[in-house]
């Protein structure tokens, strides 16, 4: 979040395989000539992609490793005085490189989006915080973004002497101005997980991860921590404890901005975050000033439309008032493609302007916006139709939150029990608890308009419980749960089955 608004959302499953990082002993399934490229069995239900470009320039000396590790005459991922196989030509032929039914050591590069199957790479690469491992490379790489000569010339001098034999690095841009110790402190973590790796190899069947990227919490905070981090908050002890032990390590200084939550509501309610992720996830968007977007999905592109709603009545005049709309536009626009993590081609049609240097202007705004970014963009000129196209590389799948509320009484039909009977369905359910289970110390999460009705007044319907029961009823405010919705938990914090209960 960024002054309060939400700027990322990611979610993690608990079983996700084939996270973009991973490192899978997979098969050779099929050589594919006219694509150029093999696909590789790696336990998805689709094969994954592996083109020529995505071998690595090393790949026989990566093969004939892996071999060695599984026929037990390599038990050691270091590569000291190993000679590195010949390199593969930049464009050659797949099937001069791979053998049918050959085992082969492949990295997730882009997860399984809708019916393709992952997208793999041999070039594998080990991150870290501040720098990239590769092995059987054996370069130094800068970040394009470090500018200044003298980190450059030190940071390469410093990577140089301190990289193993045959091992290659990449140096990020948050390695700038770091020291020697917390450099070599990050190598020799990239390291001890590729040592891991080939010692899970020489015990791997096929299809098996070899090696898994960390938790989608810790690596966010890997590639994103930074000084303008103010705080990061956390509702369980044990992913307080991971975190902390994590930035311990990164970033020790920055330890105590981690905050355990331990408020009375939920995490996201207490944020306003529940409200935010209702109102940003829709078909429809509003803008600040009184315009809306309309963003639609289809399987070949992104369309967005921009509209000037009411706001068309507080300019003088019409260029004005387009200009108006398309930078607020812009800047929400860039916000969404973050948000939602929509990749591949987006159309946006702006509200037509006349003058060309409110078009340059446009594209100027969309491209400082976008900059933070961290996927690969690019953004073309507005078309003589007012339409603008962008590209943004898409990794993963994107995220969709559902936003329209099925009707929990009628499960979408659209004949619903009158919502003025909520109350008695919560008492009678209340009563059963209370009286036939004999539970105390329960809860009731519900909507924030039934919370409001349940303690208003001195002597709200609450306290009427509290004299009828002798016992108190903690209600919890739940804008994630629709309006007839309500949730029945014991003292423990588990939700009450009130099946067959009317």
């Amino acid at each position: 979040m960024q002054n309060k608004r939400l700027l990322e959302y990611h979610e993690e499953e608990l079983d996700s395989s084939f996270t973009v990082g991973d490192l899978y002993l997979g098969t050779v399934k099929k050589l594919s000539s006219g694509l150029n490229a093999a696909f590789v069995d790696v336990g998805h239900e689709k094969d994954g992609f592996l083109h020529y470009q995505d071998l690595g320039p090393n790949i026989n000396s990566l093969n004939k490793f892996v071999k060695d590790v599984i026929a037990k005459r390599v038990t050691t991922g270091r590569l000291n005085g190993s000679k590195l196989e010949p390199v593969i030509e930049k464009i050659g032929k797949i099937d001069k490189v791979l053998t049918k039914n050959a085992p082969i050591l492949v990295q997730v590069v882009k997860e399984p989006i809708s019916t393709k199957g992952p997208r793999l790479s041999c070039d594998i690469s080990i991150a870290g915080r501040y720098l990239v491992l590769v092995p059987f490379s054996d370069g130094v790489n800068l970040s394009k973004k470090i500018t200044d000569r003298a980190e450059r010339s030190r940071l390469l001098r410093l990577m140089s002497s301190l990289k193993p034999q045959n091992f290659g690095v990449i140096v990020r841009t948050v390695a700038q101005e770091k020291d020697v110790e917390e450099l070599d402190r990050d190598l020799q973590n990239s390291l001890a997980k590729w040592e891991q790796a080939v010692k899970t190899l020489s015990e791997a069947k096929p299809r098996d991860r070899v090696l898994g990227e960390m938790n989608r919490a810790s690596s966010i905070l890997r590639d994103m921590l930074n000084e303008s981090f103010e705080s990061i908050t956390v509702d369980t002890r044990e992913s307080y404890d991971e975190i902390r032990n994590y930035i311990h390590t990164i970033a020790p200084d920055k330890e105590k901005i981690v905050k355990l939550y331990n408020g009375k509501t939920k995490v996201f309610e207490a944020l306003g975050l529940e409200k935010q992720l209702k109102s940003l996830f829709g078909r429809s968007v509003s803008l600040p000033g009184g315009g809306y977007l309309i963003i639609e999905h289809t399987e070949a592109l992104h369309v967005i439309d921009v509209n000037s709603g009411n706001k068309s009545n507080s300019e003088e005049d019409q260029e004005a008032t387009a200009i108006s709309v398309n930078r607020e536009a812009a800047k929400e626009i860039a916000r969404q493609l973050r948000l939602r993590d929509m990749g591949g081609i987006i159309v946006v049609d702006f509200i037509d302007m006349k003058k060309a240097e409110n078009k340059k202007l446009l594209q100027d705004i969309m491209r400082d916006e976008m900059k933070p970014d961290r996927s690969k963009f690019t953004i073309l000129p507005l078309t003589k139709f007012g339409l603008m196209q962008i590209t943004r590389q898409r990794v993963r799948p994107e995220m969709n939150i559902v936003t329209r509320e099925v009707c929990p009484t009628c499960g979408g039909t659209g004949t619903i029990q009158a919502s003025v009977l909520v109350t008695d369905v919560i008492e009678n359910n209340l009563d059963y608890v209370l009286t036939k289970q004999n539970e105390r110390g329960i809860s009731i999460s519900m909507h924030p308009f039934l919370y409001s009705y349940y303690t208003k007044g001195v002597y709200s319907k609450q306290m009427q419980w509290y004299m009828k029961y002798k016992t108190w009823v903690k209600l919890v405010k739940d804008s994630s749960l629709g309006i007839v919705n309500f949730k029945f938990f014991n003292k423990s914090g588990d939700e009450i089955d009130l099946g067959g209960i009317v």
